[in-house]
């Protein structure tokens, strides 16, 4: 039988499991696999693990428990190891990389921000801003059959769009950074411009989500901030 793994945390840590119940149609039981300084916590894979709703929430609802203890190394969904002693030799053959990353999340949480820009006000500001985009709009009113104008002037806004985009993406990190130890970014979704996680430590948390909500209140309307979290921090592991 194969091993769906969780979490790994240090070895010397308390655990406290009892109400969670593992991934599957019928709930595995949670168990730990320790080997020197770390421990994995574990069950049983179910043979047809897909991403289903009931199996997502039981992970979320194990790494839930464990961020609330102390720092962990979250697994992301679907990870499973061949069998119990795959999943200890993995542990020993990384332990030293473990241990590291262990140490260097210490006892922080993840928060992830979105940020989006009114579309009219973003298009107003490249106008405002170019003196290029500002010519070739007269120029493509002034003569609707000058492709090669359209062209140059998509090209251009396009250009603006993304130099203030990844301006008003820095400022809105930088604004944050002295509350984190750590950020990292990620793809953008449609109609965003800005996707990053925050490594958090636990005692810097109500500072940090205030410091959003005063930076939220001062950028509404024309920007929309969405805060997630405390999470497990995935995007640090």
């Amino acid at each position: 039988m194969s091993t769906y793994i969780y979490a790994i945390l240090p070895a010397d840590r308390p655990l406290d499991l009892d109400g969670l119940q593992g991934v599957g149609k019928e709930p595995s039981t949670l168990r730990t696999l320790s080997s020197g300084k770390l421990t994995a916590v574990v069950s049983e894979a179910p043979e047809d693990l897909r991403a289903k709703r009931r199996d997502v929430l039981a992970h979320q609802a194990v790494q839930e428990r464990l961020l609330a203890d102390g720092s962990v190394l979250p697994m992301r969904f679907g990870l499973v190891g061949p069998s119990d002693e795959a999943v200890l030799a993995e542990l020993d053959a990384q332990a030293d990389a473990y241990l590291h990353r262990l140490e260097a999340i210490g006892d922080c949480i993840e928060y992830n921000l979105k940020a989006s820009r009114d579309e009219s006000d973003l298009l107003r500001e490249v106008v405002s801003e170019s003196d290029l985009v500002r010519d070739l709009n007269e120029r493509t009113r002034n003569n609707p059959q000058a492709q090669g104008d359209k062209v140059a002037l998509g090209q251009a806004i396009s250009q603006e769009v993304e130099r203030l985009e990844k301006r008003d993406a820095s400022t809105i990190i930088n604004g944050l950074t002295s509350s984190a130890q750590q950020y990292a970014t990620a793809d953008v979704p449609e109609s965003h411009f800005l996707n990053v996680s925050f490594l958090v430590p636990r005692s810097s948390a109500a500072a940090f989500c205030d410091r959003v909500d005063e930076m939220a209140k001062h950028l509404e309307p024309v920007f929309q901030l969405t805060l997630r979290g405390p999470l497990p921090p995935y995007s640090f592991v």
